[in-house]
């Protein structure tokens, strides 16, 4: 009755008495002349219960791979802090290690460094490409970096730039 058959006879009854010969495909019980109003009412409703099924089946697949995506991106943050906890330095060669603006710097001047302190870092060639030659200002982001090369020492501690309202 419901089954997805293609091109089969149709097979009631015509007025001379003989079979129908006429094929129809899909769902149904007849072709579209022998089908009664009462068939035709369960065949919509077989393909609107089809439809929903499908677009609920849609819903929990899109649910189920979201929370899949949800779940594999806490266990990566979660490994990340756990690599970040076992390689953070947050002393090279005696002096204070910061993260500003996501570069490991050193800094040896007076005090600690605190995050979101401002500072003025030591000229290099990207620098010199993005803010022009000679030192440039800076911001602590994290105490501590994970970087494990050589540290440019931090020149010197600048006074936090007021904004300005406009």
């Amino acid at each position: 009755m419901f089954e997805e058959v293609h091109h089969r006879p149709c097979g009631r009854p015509t007025k001379s008495g003989s079979p129908c010969r006429a094929q129809f495909s899909g769902p149904g019980f007849a072709c579209k002349l022998h089908t009664t109003d009462h068939e035709k009412a369960l065949v919509e409703a077989y393909e609107q219960g089809l439809q929903a099924g499908r677009a609920q089946e849609r819903e929990w697949r899109q649910r189920a791979e979201t929370a899949q995506v949800e779940h594999l991106e806490h266990q990566i943050r979660t490994l990340r802090e756990e690599l970040d906890a076992k390689n953070r330095r947050f002393e090279v060669d005696g002096h204070q290690a910061v993260t500003v603006d996501g570069y490991g710097y050193r800094w040896n001047g007076p005090g600690t460094l605190e995050v979101g302190d401002r500072v003025l870092l030591p000229e290099n060639y990207v620098s010199a490409l993005r803010h022009g030659p000679g030192p440039f200002p800076g911001t602590v982001t994290e105490l501590g970096t994970t970087y494990t090369g050589t540290l440019s020492t931090i020149i010197s501690r600048t006074a936090a730039t007021p904004r300005q309202t406009g």
